[in-house]
């Protein structure tokens, strides 16, 4: 039997936040489980953060490894962990690690959904592996599935919650029927979202999310560029209470697609129906669903969110590597060899909700039916029993609130019919549109 090699494999952590300080948490306390799950010794031997003082408050951490030189760490390990966020000085540092021969283990969705091509390339190029778990739904084990166990089959849609925060604000106004904005400030209140909140809320972090979906699902670049966004600051009491009255909840998805007309991914509010196993993921919990050709429809469940649950992806990324490193080998590259076309706006087809704030008086549903007539779209559904919350300053007589269902039809055709519908002089407001999930 060949000697052990009983050098320890060099762990350097670039940012102690709070999933910094948890993954160096989990290296420091379980040290010897790891060491030996890797069968080779394992050392967190460098954190890198703009503080030192701010890691005193982890007794887990050794002061004298916490540096502010973050190019030190960076090109003096065999495993850079990289946990800043942003996509500038992450990007340079991860590529400078990348150049001194360490393979890298990253949270970080918006670096990859920018930059993740030309990360992935130079990793192959210098023999060194790239991890990123935990950027995508936290705790979940879904991208090395992705990666790996589904490499053999075509994946041809994934759909999913794919961020807490707003999972969060949708649920507590859908119990508690709450407007979205004293929703929020309870969330910033409670921790649950960040000071400015923006990333979340306008759907950012899922379309960053779902750039990298695409990317390894479909073998081909997609970035943060090609992911069309729409975020849940428009969604009102009155969407809630429709939903609720008609058995659907609204949810926040990130959906990607791979279909004749090419490749889509799109982030926005869609109702789904209470029975759906998408209504039942609350709080900060993610869940995202896969269909494949072969292996026909896998979900995936978990926390999305918190220190110590990223913290175990992030953790179960470094052990991975550092197995490869004890072995002498790496793991499997990133094939992007497709270079597939992104798929036009009108390709993706739908059920739409769309409600109206209209005055209520004799013929106003007919010339709206014309309108979607016109416009070629076919009506499923009309629901005029619901109670608006707003009002019509300029107008004396009662406001009623219309809400129609329409048949699969695509945006393009239905926002220029409803902009067509708004022009009506009976009709007021702003309209709520929101796509029905099959």
């Amino acid at each position: 039997m060949a000697e052990q090699n009983v050098t320890p494999i060099r762990v350097g952590l670039l940012g102690a936040g709070t999933v910094g300080s948890q993954t160096a948490r989990l290296i420091v306390e379980q040290k010897d489980e790891l060491s030996a799950r890797i069968g080779r010794p394992i050392e967190l031997t460098g954190v890198a953060c703009l503080d030192p003082k701010e890691t005193e408050r982890f007794p887990w951490i050794d002061q004298s490894i916490v540096t502010t030189d973050t190019m030190s760490v960076a090109t003096n390990s065999d495993i850079v962990v990289e946990l800043i966020g942003g996509t500038t000085v992450a990007r340079k540092f991860v590529l400078a690690a990348i150049e001194s021969g360490a393979s890298v283990v990253t949270a970080n969705k918006a670096l990859l959904a920018k930059y993740g091509p030309e990360i992935y390339q130079a990793a192959e190029a210098k023999g060194v592996d790239i991890y990123f778990e935990a950027a995508v739904g936290g705790a979940i084990p879904f991208l090395r599935p992705l990666r790996e166990s589904l490499v053999g089959d075509k994946v041809t849609s994934m759909l999913g919650i794919v961020n807490g925060t707003t999972n969060y604000i949708l649920d507590e106004m859908t119990t508690k029927g709450l407007q979205f904005d004293d929703v929020l400030k309870d969330a910033q209140a409670k921790g649950y979202a960040e000071a400015d909140p923006t990333g979340d809320i306008e759907g950012y972090d899922a379309a960053n999310k779902a750039a990298i979906m695409a990317t390894l699902g479909f073998h081909t670049n997609v970035t943060i560029d090609d992911v069309s966004v729409e975020g849940i600051t428009k969604i009102t009491a009155d969407d809630i209470a429709a939903a609720t009255a008609e058995g659907k909840v609204i949810k926040l998805l990130a959906v990607v697609e791979n279909g004749e007309a090419g490749v889509s991914a799109r982030v926005y509010p869609a109702l789904i129906d209470e029975s759906h196993p998408l209504a039942s993921v609350h709080g900060s919990f993610n869940a995202v669903f896969v269909k494949a050709e072969a292996a026909d429809d896998l979900m995936f469940y978990g926390r999305g969110a918190g220190g110590a649950p990223t913290a175990s992806a992030v953790v179960g990324d470094v052990v991975t590597e550092a197995r490869h490193i004890a072995s002498g080998c790496t793991g499997p590259a990133i094939p992007l060899y497709k270079n597939l076309p992104q798929a036009p706006i009108s390709a993706s087809k739908a059920a739409f909700a769309v409600r109206f704030l209209i005055h209520d008086k004799p013929g106003v549903l007919a010339a709206i039916a014309k309108e979607f007539a016109d416009h070629g779209v076919s009506i499923n559904g009309v629901n005029q029993d619901l109670k608006p919350t707003m009002t019509d300053p300029g107008y004396d007589g009662e406001i009623q609130q219309l809400r129609l269902v329409t048949h699969l039809t695509d945006e393009v055709t239905l926002r220029e019919t409803v902009a067509s519908v708004c022009k009506l002089d009976f009709v007021t407001g702003e309209p709520s549109i929101l796509r029905v999930l099959d």
